[in-house]
């Protein structure tokens, strides 16, 4: 199962919160951003840190994909 991390843009978009506020606000490097954009595997540690910092929970930034298997199987 994949993740996508799209309603986090739409929300810092909503909020006004640019990138770099978030990633000083949430305490967490560049490059965990970029991970971010890129859809690629964060720690729960990271995830934690930016619903802190934005107040919200984890359903409100992200999003699970299912696999084409799961999709066939379901």
């Amino acid at each position: 199962m994949a993740i996508t991390y799209k309603k986090l843009f739409h929300l810092l978009i909503d909020q006004g919160i640019q990138t770099s506020e978030l990633t000083e606000k949430a305490g967490f490097s560049p490059n965990i951003l970029t991970r971010l954009r890129r859809d690629q595997y964060v720690s729960l540690d990271s995830i934690e840190k930016i619903c802190l910092a934005l107040g919200c929970k984890v359903d409100d930034i992200l999003d699970f994909i299912p696999d084409e298997k799961e999709k066939e199987n379901g």
